[in-house]
């Protein structure tokens, strides 16, 4: 499925509202972003509207995003969901377009690949997830839908993360299932 390309501007009170609530979460959660001023950060986000719209979409689904890398050969800030549960407006999905046309009866309303292209974003992968759970505990009662690699994809199946008992698994599914428990966590990089 081709990326799309967003157009999208937020309108000016939305868009400082939600640069307010950008900055807030940066400078309280320092340990994601070592050695990274808000203010660089802050020039990128002025430079992308189309990105900051992205942004806003993790945000109104629940993701909390925060920076949680600096890309220092592109200069691009790596945002990723850092809500400490799934995203709670992303849950009860299947994992891709392909699992939800199978469904024959009790279809979820959407895919988490469907979902995070329609947001601008991309799903974690399990090496990111598990970078993500090196700055705290995630989904210590929930799962995550990460992106899968095509050779399982094509025999049906999915996989996703959680943590428990102190560490981070990761399992499969098959990619048509659901739960109420289970969303995914996007990134973006601006």
């Amino acid at each position: 499925m081709a990326k799309k390309t967003f157009k999208e501007e937020l309108p000016p009170a939305q868009h400082k509202e939600l640069c307010s609530t950008l900055e807030s979460r940066f400078g309280k959660n320092m340990n994601r972003h070592k050695d990274m001023e808000w203010n660089k950060v802050q020039e990128k986000l002025e430079a992308n509207a189309e990105k900051l719209w992205s942004l806003n979409e993790m945000e109104r689904t629940g993701g909390e995003p925060d920076v949680v890398g600096h890309d220092k050969k592109t200069g691009e800030y790596i945002f990723y969901d850092c809500s400490e549960e799934s995203p709670e407006g992303r849950r009860s999905i299947c994992y891709d377009s392909e699992a939800l046309g199978s469904r024959k009866e009790h279809k979820p309303k959407n895919s988490a690949t469907d979902m995070a292209s329609a947001m601008g974003i991309e799903l974690l992968t399990e090496e990111q997830y598990r970078e993500l759970q090196k700055h705290e505990n995630f989904d210590m009662k929930t799962s995550s839908w990460v992106k899968t690699p095509p050779d399982i994809r094509k025999l049906g199946g999915a996989l996703f993360c959680d943590r428990r008992y102190g560490q981070v698994f990761t399992y499969h599914n098959g990619a048509e299932s659901y739960y109420a428990a289970r969303a995914f966590r996007g990134s973006l990089r601006i």
